[in-house]
Parts: structure tokens; C-alpha cells; sequence
């Protein structure tokens, strides 16, 4: 590249006829010119493009600068990681953002947290000494020794062709040249198997952390748990996914890339040794020179060396915010389209975009001078501090007058002299010594390349670290809340409500709860609460005693605890106090939108149970027919039969869809039905229907609903008044009917004094809203 540029400036000086060190400076000017704009350019964009205030507002997102996480005051906000939140300014959140702020700010690093983490991880990657994953590492290891053997048998083999190309020996060179032909084949077969090998290695890695997680992350709900009622990790999907297929490479990829380069500095080392030694040279001076060099290399880096660790996690955490982003469009895009609220999205994935590339954009600043610095002492440095130590046995060799054969250190595959050659061919003649300088240059030039490996290994060690901390908390968490521990960050304690008061331990509260199976299918509440996750007391003490054959009717205002009590019911919140008694796997539940899986339409109805579950049950699909004929959704098998895959969330309509749920409560054939207005949008003849036809069944309802046509189904009612108080008691739908009579026609007439207080008693008799 220098005689390049010296060929353009002589050039330029005959055109421009001007002095060439004028050019040079014009040149060197030029860059640096360029270097300063490099630098400036982004302070000066910050200070002309300030952020648009009502971009901001719309996005709720703030600009991240240099890539790091910082905070912001804007009237009372306060934004971090592009998340606008509010202020509240009292101890309780300020310490808890401060003590989030430090954990963001903690450094994976090479230290002995990620050596605790990496030891688990192997673990579960290598679970056993005698596996598939031990049998790959020994063959990958054995190719990497062959191929070791090889780099030291073609320096040799390349140094003995110049050898005879300098003597001008045809014969010999021809013969060399066939072993340099050879040796490609076996050589190019273990490169391949070498590459092979570490993808496979990758994959069987990648499969036991994915199989290890997905066992987690299923096991006691947690996949719900970890999103609901935990609070620690985000964006979960990308640690399944993306993080864990980061980790596997990189460790199959630094196996190779730290083994391969030990065999390479150490049988370098016995060969240039062997080499040194042909030549009666010192064997003490070259090595020191050289270790010292890469040991003062190796501080300098280790000072200078940016945190890659922590610049890896805040990408990985940056790119799945961006994804998070574009599946909230994705899972809402009806919704988005009906609001024509394009402009606010688009706005929301440029934010997250610009925040993801402003710290890509530091990386590469940062990346930039230690990767300079890195090839200076790793390529200019070492290559010369090599020349030097090569030229030591040519330019001081050590005067013997009788040569005599040494034993070399180890027999490896190190050429020294013709064995056929008469005696004077041992003298220092000149191809001799191109044949030393050849094969002593490319032995440097491997076992350099080794450290440069090694070191360079160092920083992939430290972006491993980023990564690894985010799989193996990943996993921590799941275990955690496997085990009913949850951490979740609660804006402010609550104020005592009625008799009940929320415990807490530190900062997280306490479940103090009891929960038994049921025996006789009974459902049996004792004192408790209802409580949300974010530790809001809906109701702070709630008894009563259900047992089969007993309907029960839930009403009350919305936010009173109606769904939170089927929640609590079906074991997916903590019970913060008192006793709860439930028969396990008797409860079935129906939300008001249904959700449909992937595959067709059998598994649609048999949902949760697979294929198999449903022939050991004897099931037949004439069976399923039945039921379908129950729901009124016949017509659904004609046209695409049992087999054919759809996307059933887009064919059916919102009324057929929650007639399947019910037919999928009619193949189950539980002991409780949890129905969360879950007949909203079907007819009300088909809707008694389907009600007679659970009862007939001997399901027990437990039904939240505002239609007055389902009442008569239910002998029990519990009326909830949003304050916190409730009633249970057996339903008179008779009188219920006559207030709703009388409601209706209050609403009527004129509003007067007498006919608003008249309503809310009305209201407040039948658990409903006040209109």
C-alpha cells in the first residue's frame, strides 16, 4: 500500500508539477481533514437536529446518546431505554429505579460471576462425561491436532521447494512439489471435518439449552408467570431464541479457536527450537524477546480494552426492545388500523430504530480504535519482533568447528539437511539459509497468528459474557418462578384495605396463603384476598363454599375482582392470605375471546389435549361431530373437514369462535366451567342452548355475564359492590328479573331526584354499573 500511494504522488508530481512534499502534506492533510469531520460530524448533528419535542410526546420514547442508558428530567418524566415512565418522586421508586439503574450498569466481564454463570451453562450443554457432545469435542479436538501437525509438515515442505528452487535442483523441487500436492488432499478433508464439527457442536449445544429452557419456561406456568407476575426479564422470546443460538455458537466457536492455537504454540515452539538447534544458535534469546513482546501486547490490551460485555448485552436489549415494538403491530394491527393510528406506530419503531443504531454507531467509534491499536502490535509489532528473532541464528551463529548431530527436542517433522548430501552441504551456504529463513518465517507466522487468536479470543470471550448473563438469569428466573418466587417492581406500597393489609419482605410481598386439593370436588375460600399482581386489594376477604351442582352467577362493577377471582381460582396468582381449597384439573375456562392454536380443526376442539390423548380417551371423530353439532357449527365440518389447516383465527367469526370454546368444555367434560362472558357474541336461543346443555352434563357454571337470559340457569349468586365488599347467596332470578324490568323502564322516563336514587338501588341490588 506505501508504494502505491509513493507511485500516485510521483505521479501527481509530474502533473501538477509541485514539490512532492507539498502533495505529501496536501495528502496528509486531506485525512486528517476527513478524521476531524469523522469525529465532529455527530457533535455537530446533536447540536442542529435537537430531538422534536412532540415526537418525543407521540412516541413516548426518548433519544438515546453514545449508546449508554441515561436518564432524563422533562417535565416530571423520567426516560430510560427509550420507555417513558413517570416521576412519582418518592423514596420508595427513586430507590428502586436507583437500584435498577446500578443492575443495568453492572459490567459483564471475564471476573467470577460469568465463570459461575458459563460452568452452569456447560452443564446443561455437556451434561455427562459420555454423550454426544463429549464424542464431538474429542474428534474436533483430534483434527485440530492434525491439523497442527500439518501447518508445521507444509512449513517445512514449502521451505525445502525454495530450498531447491535457490540451488537449482529440478529433480528435488519436482519431488517436493508431488508432496505439496499430496498433502492437499488430507489437508483440505480435515479443514472441512474441522468446520463441520464446530457447526455440529453448535447445533447439539444450542439444542440442550433450548430443550433445558423450554422445560423451564413450561414447567408450572412460568411462561405466564415470568410475563404476569414476574418483572425481571424482558423481551423473553429474544433470550429463547436469538441469546441462546449467540451462546452456543460462540462457545463451539472459541473451543476451536482456543485449542487449535495452544497445539500451535506449543509444537511451534519444539520446531523452531528443533530448527534453532540444527543451526548451533541460542535457544534462550529468541523466546525471551518474543514473550516479552506479547506479554507487554497483551497488558496494553488488557488496559485499553473497552467493555464489550456490557456494549453486547445493551445491543442484545435494544434490538429485542425494536422487536417487542413490531409485535405490538403486529398483534394489534386491527386495532391500529381502525384508530388509523399509523403515524404513532411508525413514530415508535423510528424511535427504537434510532436508539438501536446510535448504539451500534458507538460500538464501531469504540471498535474502531481498539481494533487499530489491536493489528499495529498484533501484525507490525509481532511480524517485526518475528524478523528479529528469525535473523539472531543467521547474523550471530555460534562458531563450531566439528558438527555434531544433536538429538532434537521432539521428532517432529522439522527438515534440516539433504541426508544424501556430502559433508560441505551443512556449511552455511545461502540456500541453507533460505530454507531456514523460509521454514523458521512461516512457523512464526502460525504460532503469531496463534496468539493473535488467543488474544484476540479475549474480547469473544467478554461479548460471550454479555450474552451469557442474559441466558443464565434467564434461566434463574424461570426456576424461580417455577417455584412460586416472583420480583416484581410495585410503584408504592398500598394503603391497608378493610381488614386485609399486603406483607411484604423488602420490596416484594409475601404469598402467605395456604392452597389444598379438594376431595369431594368442593371449592372452599376462607378470608381471601383478592389481590393483582401489582398488589391492588380488589376485595380484602372473600368465603364461601361451592360444592358441585351449585351455579354460580358472578356480577358486579367492572374492577371489582370478577375475572381476578377466576384467576386466583385457577391457581395462576398467589393467594396472599387465608385458605383455598380446589379440586385439581376440574376446572375448565373460557375467556370472552378464545384463543385458537395451530393445526385443524380436530385439534381446535380438543385443545389442550393432542391426537394421542384423544384416542386413549376412545374418542372418535364421530364423537367430535356430536359436539359440533351441539354448538350449532356443523356446517364448520362440511366445508373443511376435520384435517385441513387453517388460520382459524381469521376464518371464524368472533361468534363461532366462542362456540368452539364451549365445544371444547363439552369434550373436556370438567367438573367446573369458569365462563367469563364467554357467549357475548352469540344468540341468545343458542346461548340457553348451550348452557342446558352443560348442565346436562353435570358441569358446574361459574359465569360472569350481563344478559339476564343466562340468570335462570344459576342457583347461586355472588354480587360484588366495587368497594370491596360482597354477598353470596342462593339467586332468586324471579325478583332479579322485576328490578331489571323496572330498570329498564326508569330509563325511560324522565330523569328525575326520585328516579336516580331509585337506580342506583337498582344498580346496587343487581351488581351493575351505574348509567
Amino acid at each position: 500500500m506505501p508504494s502505491v500511494i509513493s507511485k500516485f504522488v510521483e505521479k501527481g508530481e509530474k502533473v501538477f508539477n509541485k514539490n512532492q512534499a507539498i502533495l505529501s502534506s496536501a495528502i496528509i492533510g486531506a485525512a486528517l481533514a476527513t478524521y476531524a469531520y469523522k469525529v465532529g460530524y455527530p457533535l455537530v448533528e446533536n447540536l442542529i437536529f435537537k430531538p422534536n419535542k412532540q415526537d418525543g410526546l407521540n412516541n413516548n420514547l426518548v433519544k438515546n446518546q453514545n449508546g449508554v442508558d441515561s436518564f432524563r428530567k422533562q417535565n416530571g418524566v423520567k426516560q430510560k431505554n427509550g420507555v417513558v415512565k413517570q416521576s412519582h418522586g418518592d423514596a420508595t421508586t427513586n430507590a428502586a429505579m436507583s437500584k435498577r439503574n446500578r443492575l443495568i450498569h453492572s459490567i459483564p466481564n471475564f471476573n467470577l460471576a460469568f465463570i459461575l454463570q458459563f460452568i452452569k451453562l456447560v452443564r446443561i450443554m455437556i451434561p455427562s462425561l459420555f454423550c454426544a457432545e463429549t464424542a464431538l469435542l474429542t474428534g474436533h479436538t483430534m483434527f485440530l491436532f492434525l491439523r497442527t501437525f500439518l501447518s508445521i509438515y507444509v512449513a517445512n515442505l514449502e521451505g525445502a521447494i525454495v530450498k531447491f528452487i535457490v540451488k537449482k535442483d529440478p529433480n528435488n523441487f519436482v519431488k517436493q512439489l508431488m508432496k505439496w500436492f499430496a498433502v492437499a488432499v488430507p489437508a483440505t478433508f480435515i479443514n472441512s471435518m474441522i468446520r463441520y464439527l464446530e457447526s455440529k457442536i453448535a447445533l447439539n449445544f444450542r439444542t440442550r439449552l433450548v430443550e433445558h429452557s423450554y422445560k423451564l419456561y413450561f414447567k408450572n406456568q412460568s411462561y405466564y408467570r415470568v410475563t404476569v407476575l414476574d418483572g425481571r426479564l424482558d423481551n423473553c422470546a429474544q433470550r429463547l431464541t436469538d441469546d441462546i443460538e449467540t451462546v452456543a455458537n460462540t462457545v463451539s466457536h472459541l473451543y476451536g479457536q482456543i485449542t487449535k492455537p495452544c497445539f500451535d504454540i506449543l509444537l511451534m515452539a519444539i520446531a523452531l527450537a528443533n530448527l534453532v538447534k540444527a543451526r548451533n544458535s541460542n535457544l534462550i534469546v529468541g523466546p525471551i524477546i518474543i514473550s516479552g513482546v506479547v506479554v507487554v501486547s497483551a497488558l496494553v490490551l488488557r488496559l485499553v480494552s473497552p467493555r464489550f460485555g456490557h456494549l453486547v448485552a445493551q445491543e442484545a436489549e435494544k434490538k429485542g426492545y425494536l422487536r417487542h415494538v413490531h409485535g405490538r403491530i403486529v398483534s394489534n394491527a386491527e386495532e391500529i388500523a381502525f384508530y388509523n393510528g399509523h403515524k404513532v406506530e411508525q413514530s415508535h419503531l423510528r424511535s427504537a430504530f434510532r436508539i438501536l443504531t446510535q448504539h451500534l454507531e458507538h460500538m464501531f467509534a469504540v471498535k474502531l480504535w481498539f481494533v487499530m491499536l489491536e493489528q499495529f502490535l498484533m501484525k507490525y509489532v509481532w511480524s517485526g519482533t518475528g524478523m528479529i528473532v528469525v535473523s539472531l541464528p543467521v547474523f550471530l551463529p555460534e562458531v563450531i568447528k566439528q558438527v555434531k548431530p544433536k538429538k532434537s527436542l521432539l521428532p517432529l517433522p522439522v527438515l534440516t539437511a539433504d541426508e544424501k548430501a556430502p559433508q560441505e552441504s551443512l556449511q552455511d551456504s545461502v540456500s541453507e539459509r533460505t530454507h531456514y529463513f523460509t521454514t523458521a518465517k512461516n512457523l512464526l507466522l502460525t504460532g503469531s497468528n496463534a496468539v493473535e487468536r488467543l488474544m484476540s479470543s479475549y474480547k469473544d470471550i467478554v461479548e460471550l459474557a454479555g450474552h451469557t448473563a442474559r441466558v443464565a438469569n434467564m434461566f434463574s428466573v424461570l426456576e424461580e418462578a417455577s417455584d412460586g418466587i416472583y420480583n416484581k417492581t410495585v410503584v408504592a406500597k398500598k394503603e391497608k384495605t378493610g381488614d386485609f393489609e399486603v406483607e411484604f419482605k423488602g420490596d416484594q410481598p409475601v404469598a402467605k396463603g395456604k392452597v389444598y386439593p379438594s376431595t369431594n370436588y368442593e371449592i372452599v375460600l376462607q378470608n381471601v384476598p383478592i389481590v393483582t399482581p401489582n398488589c391492588d386489594v380488589v376485595c380484602p376477604s372473600l368465603s364461601l363454599d361451592l360444592k358441585p351442582g351449585q351455579h354460580l352467577l358472578i356480577t358486579g362493577p367492572n374492577g371489582c375482582g370478577k375475572s381476578s377471582l377466576f384467576r386466583i381460582l385457577s391457581g395462576l396468582w398467589p393467594v396472599y392470605g387465608g385458605e383455598l381449597t380446589t379440586p385439581k384439573n376440574s376446572m375448565f375456562y373460557i375467556p370472552q375471546r378464545p384463543y385458537m392454536v395451530i393445526g385443524n380443526l380436530r385439534d381446535q376442539i380438543i385443545y389442550p389435549d393432542t391426537y394421542a390423548d384423544m384416542i386413549n380417551k376412545q374418542i372418535t371423530e364421530e364423537d367430535l361431530r356430536k359436539i359440533m353439532r351441539m354448538v350449532y357449527l356443523e356446517h364448520i365440518v362440511e366445508r373443511d373437514t376435520f384435517h385441513e389447516v387453517k388460520d382459524w383465527t381469521d376464518i371464524l367469526s368472533g361468534g363461532e369462535k366462542q362456540r368452539m370454546a364451549v365445544a371444547r368444555l363439552f369434550y373436556h367434560k370438567p367438573k367446573y366451567a369458569l365462563l367469563d362472558e364467554c357467549t357475548s357474541a352469540v344468540s341468545i336461543d343458542v346461548e340457553s342452548n348451550m348452557y342446558q346443555t352443560a348442565i346436562d352434563m353435570g358441569i358446574t357454571l361459574l359465569t360472569i355475564t350481563h344478559r339476564p337470559s343466562l340468570w335462570k340457569f344459576h342457583t347461586h349468586i355472588l354480587q360484588f359492590d366495587g368497594q370491596g365488599y360482597w354477598e353470596f347467596s342462593e339467586l332468586n332470578c324471579s325478583s332479579r328479573l322485576d328490578l331489571k324490568k323496572e330498570k329498564e323502564e326508569l330509563l325511560k322516563k324522565p330523569t328525575t331526584k326520585e328516579s336516580t336514587a331509585r337506580l342506583k338501588e337498582i344498580n346496587k341490588h343487581l351488581g351493575e354499573d351505574d348509567e
